[in-house]
């Protein structure tokens, strides 16, 4: 595994996955666009759902269907409520198929966060729909989620001119977190949103740096057909003083001390708990390999993305300090990007991958990756000194000792799928009583506040917690979910 030289790094694993998948409850409202609906309340006692007490009442929540209703937290003499979403001609599922489960009281607490939607701050840097996050955020407080996570886009608060740093919408979002006595875990997002899995907003670069690469695109990675991939800028201008005077890495970090100068209340009063620092396309420290909008699909290999003029330079200059320059170049039988690897002359079994050169260029290759993170990395421990700071990286295990977090990869509201985090999150019997210093979970929406989705979310929450009060002997047969793994290293 890749050693990074910054202290206080953590690591989040996400594998390739076929598009499109997803975990879905089977327990969902019902959509109906002309059927009326009401809201129900019930009433929290010590975190727990009590009876119901029908309180009819119309609210639209963040990101919902202007024709439902949702759930909402308001304060009251008699405690806190949570009213929910309910649709009188739908009938119940009974079907419920008992099966033993592990009982976690007593386990370590593991503190658990919600992402919160894509788009929560506009292209214009404002907070949208600000009372109604607010009550899903009320909601989650209500159920015990100890913080929420959030993307402070680049293209949205660098959008028009360099150093121009608009963070007003980020304010007025932190302030709400804040009230809630919530935690805050921040991702700088240095890439373009909307061409991943999942993704329902579109985010472009900064407006300059997009009007840079028109004139000169080998600003982005660039396949063999000479494709530019716009998600993010090459790490080939890493030290290329290109970005209207300044690096790439320059650019990112002066980003990141502007966010802490700007929030540095939030800092000092410990509410903001993490910096996750992106390194690449959806923000991972890889190789924009497998794009979708150039025609691969899983399970392709892939293809190399090296073939802009910096990397090409680079390239150049590792080969003749090797001294073979005829190993500047970029392997010809690598297949395409659905190509298995038997079928290519350098990854099948005795091909050329294991030769002087294919060994030269793959450890060229994953160098200029890991120097990236190296780079990056210390800036933001600079930037961010005494915080713990955060990355995702491709390939982690707990066999190294290290400590890990994770969030999840499909969305998910059923009590089989919470399960299966679970008992990833607290291995039974691990020799080393290993365990999550973390999980996030992939994301706030209506679906998640309905009632039934909302029920299974607070019992998943109190036994991440090892509070014995979320164990039941039943639960609903449904649809398994993925975790993504986060490995957190100190050194």
């Amino acid at each position: 595994m890749a050693q990074f030289s910054s202290p206080q790094v953590s690591h989040k694993l996400r594998l390739p996955r076929p598009p499109g998948a997803c975990c879905k409850a089977t327990t969902m409202a019902s959509l109906s666009s002309s059927g009326k609906t009401a809201i129900a309340s019930l009433k929290l006692s010590q975190g727990l759902w009590g009876s119901p007490e029908l309180n009819l009442c119309p609210l639209r929540l963040l990101g919902s269907d202007p024709s439902r209703s949702f759930a909402v937290v308001r304060d009251s003499a008699e405690g806190t409520v949570v009213g929910e979403n309910v649709d009188h001609n739908k009938v119940e599922d009974s079907s419920l198929e008992k099966f033993e489960e592990r009982d976690f009281t007593g386990t370590p607490y593991v503190p658990v966060y919600v992402m919160l939607p894509l788009g929560v701050i506009n292209m214009n840097s404002e907070l949208i729909e600000q009372e109604a996050l607010r009550n899903q955020l009320q909601v989650l407080k209500s159920v015990g989620v100890d913080g929420v996570m959030v993307d402070c886009w680049w293209g949205i608060v660098e959008a028009h001119t360099p150093q121009g740093y608009n963070w007003s919408g980020y304010k007025k979002l932190f302030q709400i977190v804040r009230d809630l006595n919530l935690k805050l875990q921040v991702v700088m997002s240095f890439h373009e949103c909307g061409g991943n899995v999942g993704d329902d907003v579109h985010i472009p670069l900064p407006h300059w740096v997009t009007e840079i690469g028109q004139k000169n695109p080998d600003i982005y990675f660039t396949n063999k057909e000479g494709k530019r991939n716009t998600e993010c800028l090459t790490w080939g201008i890493d030290k290329e003083r290109v970005l209207r005077g300044r690096t790439a890495v320059e650019v990112y970090f002066d980003y990141m001390r502007s966010f802490r100068v700007e929030f540095d209340e939030f800092f000092e009063e410990g509410i903001i708990s993490e910096i996750e620092v992106g390194l690449g396309p959806c923000g991972e420290l890889r190789y924009p390999s497998y794009p979708e909008q150039h025609g691969w699909k899983y399970p392709g290999i892939g293809e190399f993305q090296c073939y802009d003029r910096y990397l090409m330079k680079n390239l150049t200059q590792a080969a003749e300090a090797r001294g073979h320059s005829f190993w500047a170049r970029v392997p010809d039988n690598a297949g395409s990007y659905n190509s298995q690897p038997h079928e290519t002359g350098f990854f099948r079994d005795g091909g050329d991958y294991d030769s002087y050169y294919g060994r030269f260029f793959l450890n060229w290759y994953s160098r200029v990756l890991i120097d990236h993170g190296d780079r990056v990395l210390a800036l933001a421990n600079l930037a961010f000194e005494g915080t713990r700071i955060a990355t995702k990286v491709l390939n982690a295990a707990w066999d190294a000792n290290i400590p890990v977090a994770s969030e999840n990869a499909l969305t998910c509201f059923d009590r089989e799928g919470y399960n299966k985090i679970l008992e990833n999150a607290k291995p039974w019997n691990d020799p080393d009583g290993r365990h999550l210093s973390a999980f996030t979970y992939l994301r706030l929406s209506p679906v998640l506040i309905e009632r039934h989705n909302l029920t299974e979310f607070e019992r998943f929450v109190k036994r991440m917690h090892g509070d014995g009060r979320g164990a039941c002997c039943f639960g609903e047969r449904l649809i398994k979910t993925s975790t993504r793994v986060c490995v957190q290293i100190y050194i």
